[in-house]
């Protein structure tokens, strides 16, 4: 028996924890099992072709909303190939409507509803041993599954009671599996928030993975100095024991090289946890924060528990800190929320300035409170995957569009991190970040500038080119922060067109720059340390009566932002 799992994933770095996890649970079938990982870049043709090779007698896929439309599209066209081996699907994406689902999929066998693993493995035993005097029974006696019986009608069977976390065996001792990608890894299951836009209020209350466990396998992942692990639990700090003790393990067994990823709720950080996360080397964990929206009646119509006051402190003295990357949320799209309310939105959150602003678009999921009371709030929004929004009863489609334009802005200028400078002297330009990456945004389009791809040297042309139109007068300054960001990020193989030759700091190059040592000497005729303290257009510097000299070393990295190490130099020490 070849019971085939199939994973597409939106990206090669990400893994698939669910399908490893069914699959471990599984174990006793597990000479039964193969398992089979795609991305969305592959071609269908190509994905369709490894999996008939593979002869599957079942074939199982995970579905997700970036994935859906390509599994839909495989499951019809390997149907037409072999038609006699049942398809199942189960995840998110299939688990509510599952009636609904399989009367519009003829293709389809049935869907796994809800939480999988325990399913999975009473699956595999029917179609393993189904033809075996000592297993009576069929599908009707698997809780869990909505099918199509041999009549072609839709059955559903009983309700997949929840598994205790510790029955969930860890999935990655294989590791080599997992080579430069993302390992993810879940110590509890459910949420006690009911976000309106979410599925994993769904499931009310929350399971633990017991600690005893939690610190053998992380001890795993640090044994082995695993890049990064990402917790997928939802809203990570909800039971402050449970987290408190997991941040301290981390901490007392910190290998110096693995990076932890969180999702949390910052107004839930006590002052113990504070306190701890302050002692941790800068880069040991990442936090992940979703605000969402600071309209008080967006938060109260999306019945969101949220202290906005103090989700604002906590992410200030955290960045105080200096060692922990953070990683803020932004929904557009919500309920009440109108075109001038979510600039707001976007100007309070900006301006805690975290290393990433992740500006996001509401998606209206299958089984969600939003998408319930759809109508209620006159959303309309992508019939396909993955459902976004286009309008709601607050926010037109031109104005969503508009959001567009700044998200793409964000994610060029600020979310990468390559214009670090440079950003700190734009955003003086504007009251509200928002407005500028806006005109930055309309600027891409009226040049014809959107849809394509652009090197970083390009990107800082078309800045200068907006600078041209916007802001000439410090144009020199910008030339020069510009010329500071590329060199800040890596040593460009290519000299920007603007900067001047390199031919004067041969000199302090031949000192500094020793061969082996990835270094480089640059000139200044602006303070670039003045720059970063102006608060107006009025504090910048004015132009030196000479060059300044600043040393950008790549062995030695910031460990959030990943910039060079920088300092400045005289000229006599040449």
């Amino acid at each position: 028996m070849n019971i085939l799992l199939v994973a597409i994933n939106a990206k090669y770095i990400h893994s698939n924890l669910a399908v490893y996890s069914l699959k471990a649970y599984a174990g006793e079938y597990r000479e039964h099992i193969q398992l089979m990982e795609y991305t969305i870049n592959h071609r269908i043709d190509y994905i369709l072709q490894e999996i008939y090779k593979q002869q599957p007698d079942v074939l199982c896929f995970s579905c997700y909303i970036w994935n859906f439309r390509y599994v839909q599209e495989l499951a019809a066209e390997f149907h037409k190939l072999a038609p006699q081996v049942p398809i199942w699907v189960g995840g998110p994406e299939v688990s509510y409507e599952a009636k609904a689902f399989l009367a519009d999929a003829p293709m389809i066998q049935g869907v796994m509803v809800g939480e999988g693993e325990a399913t999975f493995c009473e699956l595999c035993r029917f179609y393993v041993k189904r033809n075996s005097k000592d297993e009576p029974g069929g599908l009707t006696e698997i809780a869990g599954l909505v099918f199509r019986d041999e009549k072609g009608e839709i059955v559903q069977t009983a309700v997949r009671a929840l598994l205790s976390m510790d029955e969930l065996p860890f999935c990655y001792e294989h590791l080599e599996d997992f080579t430069n990608r993302i390992i993810y890894y879940e110590t509890s299951r459910g949420c006690p928030f009911s976000c309106s836009y979410c599925l994993s209020s769904i499931e009310k209350g929350i399971r633990l993975r017991s600690l005893e466990l939690v610190e053998k396998e992380l001890q795993f992942f640090l044994d082995h100095q695993v890049p990064q692990v990402k917790f997928v639990d939802r809203t990570f700090n909800c039971n402050h024991r449970h987290a408190f003790h997991i941040w301290r393990y981390l901490k007392e067994h910190d290998n110096g090289v693995t990076n932890f990823h969180f999702e949390i709720s910052a107004d839930l950080l006590t002052e113990e946890e504070l306190a701890l996360i302050r002692t941790m080397r800068p880069g040991l964990i990442q936090l992940e924060i979703g605000v969402q929206s600071t309209h008080e009646a967006t938060i109260r119509e999306i019945q969101r528990t949220m202290d906005l006051s103090r989700v604002k402190q906590v992410v200030a003295r955290v960045r105080a800190m200096g060692n922990v990357h953070q990683h803020l949320d932004l929904i557009a799209g919500l309920p009440k929320e109108d075109f001038i309310t979510f600039q707001e939105s976007f100007r309070q959150v900006y301006a805690l300035k975290p290393q990433q602003l992740q500006l996001g678009f509401l998606k209206v999921l299958k089984g969600s409170y939003l998408y319930e009371h759809r109508q209620k709030y006159a959303i309309i929004y992508r019939e396909n995957p993955p459902y976004e929004v286009m309008r709601t009863r607050w926010l037109s489609y031109e104005e969503l569009l508009k959001i567009k334009l700044v998200e793409e802005m964000l994610e060029v200028y600020y979310n990468s991190g390559q214009f670090a400078l440079t950003v700190k002297v734009l955003e003086l330009t504007e009251d509200n970040p928002f407005h500028l990456f806006l005109r930055l945004g309309e600027f891409y389009e009226k040049r014809g500038l959107l849809a394509m791809s652009h090197s970083r040297i390009r990107r800082c042309e078309i800045l200068l080119d907006y600078i041209g139109e916007n802001d000439p007068l410090h144009r020199e300054v910008y030339e020069e922060t510009l010329t500071f960001d590329l060199y800040y990020r890596e040593c460009m193989k290519s000299r920007p067109s603007w900067a001047p030759p390199l031919s004067a700091l041969k000199e302090l190059s031949r000192k500094y720059c020793t061969k082996g040592r990835r270094m480089h000497v640059e000139a200044f005729w602006y303070d670039m340390e003045d720059i970063l303290q102006a608060q107006t257009l009025e504090d910048y510097p004015a132009k030196g009566v000479c060059q300044m000299y600043f040393l950008f070393s790549y062995e030695t990295r910031d460990p959030l932002s990943g910039q060079a190490k920088v300092e400045r130099i005289r000229r006599e020490e040449g």
